[in-house]
């Protein structure tokens, strides 16, 4: 029971910014949903641009603090300690910027804040397998912070925590496990599938193939182009719908145009409507990641009864309908991943989508039983 005089309890979210990626997707649905007068969430950012998420945090009740410069240590410290004078006290800090977080909760130590969370939403070892000598030496010495410094260690998935908290995180008391939930209501909702694709130009006969994630390195959307290009070869009247943004995008959108693909590759940046268009849109979902942690938006393309052709590093606690997930090593060739789009076409025939709705509902993955969890942990500030 939470102490009334106490109260709120006050967090202090701390990300690089509030795109509409997984990670900030899944906080949103953490603060619509979690009880407001319990608990008090603020979003520490290291940018001053306006974000997509910034008017909706601030529309319920919630600050958006800017500290930049975190690749300068002394600036982002002096930073940190004005914003805590400035904004605070705050009882938690709940940190969500993987190696980084060694830093953040070194500086939240010394401002006194008592409840200091690390949490692991990727597992980015495939990506740094071959960092040089120096990086090395940052991540280790993050790694060695965080051990200090954290108070309660969550990772969205076995690997992710992994990667953060070491390969024997389970004999730490402090590092535990967080599936990230989602709103599934929105996946209730009747489509119309020829208004939705009218929208992007698409026939009601054509085969989509669907993506979602930013233009990143991990997301690997060069290779996906390759295997679009082998779906392109069986069936002609196929488009890829790409949805998101970021820093690789104009490389992306280059390789198609050079590819001839620009009229089969639609691309439609950041969407808040992504249970629509994964409904109403797409036929099959592709993830053919470098690496992930949890992706969230495996969990939607289940929960819209796509079949989903994902990459092996990919783990399988999310495959909650295991009729809809097809993992593959990404050492397959782009011929085998279409294969596999075309098999898993056939399985979305015989799928209903109520009924694999109706299961996600009732696991871990709903952001009702996610909000309860992480309310039980932020109530132990108190203690």
């Amino acid at each position: 029971m939470l102490s009334q005089s106490k109260l709120p309890i006050r967090i202090l979210h701390v990300v690089g910014s509030m795109n509409r990626g997984g990670l900030e997707t899944w906080l949103m649905h953490i603060l619509r949903h979690i009880d407001r007068n319990l608990f008090q969430m603020d979003f520490l950012v290291s940018t001053t641009q306006q974000c997509p998420y910034d008017e909706e945090i601030r529309a319920l009740g919630s600050k958006i603090i800017p500290c930049i410069n975190p690749s300068k240590p002394w600036l982002y410290a002096h930073n940190f300690r004005r914003i805590m004078q400035e904004y605070g006290p705050y009882d938690i800090i709940h940190s969500h910027v993987h190696h980084f977080s060694g830093y953040v909760l070194y500086l939240a130590q010394k401002a006194g804040v008592h409840m200091r969370i690390a949490h692991s939403h990727i597992d980015s070892s495939p990506l740094e397998a071959n960092s040089g000598l120096r990086r090395r030496l940052y991540l280790s010495l993050m790694k060695s912070m965080i051990t200090r410094y954290a108070t309660v260690g969550l990772g969205c998935s076995n690997v992710a925590s992994a990667d953060l908290f070491g390969k024997n995180w389970e004999r730490d008391r402090r590092w535990q496990i967080l599936y990230c939930g989602i709103d599934m209501t929105p996946f209730e909702k009747p489509v119309d599938t020829l208004q939705i694709r009218s929208e992007f130009g698409i026939k009601d006969n054509a085969f989509v193939v669907g993506h979602v994630g930013r233009f990143m390195e991990q997301k690997n959307h060069q290779f996906l182009i390759e295997v679009f290009m082998e779906v392109l070869k069986r069936e002609p009247k196929s488009y890829l719908l790409l949805i998101g943004d970021g820093p690789l995008q104009s490389n992306i959108k280059q390789l198609v145009v050079k590819m001839g693909l620009s009229d089969k590759v639609i691309f439609t940046g950041t969407r808040s409507d992504i249970p629509k268009l994964m409904m109403g849109a797409m036929d099959v979902f592709v993830l053919p990641s470098l690496s992930e942690g949890l992706p969230v938006v495996g969990i939607e393309s289940q929960c819209a009864g796509l079949p989903s052709i994902m990459s092996s590093v990919i783990t399988d606690e999310l495959d909650k309908i295991k009729s809809l997930v097809h993992k593959i090593n990404l050492l397959q060739p782009a011929k085998k991943w279409a294969d596999a789009i075309f098999a898993a076409h056939k399985i979305k025939l015989t799928i209903c989508q109520t009924h694999t709705l109706a299961i996600l509902k009732n696991s871990d993955f709903n952001i009702i039983h996610n909000v309860k969890a992480i309310e039980k942990i932020y109530a132990n500030a108190h203690l």
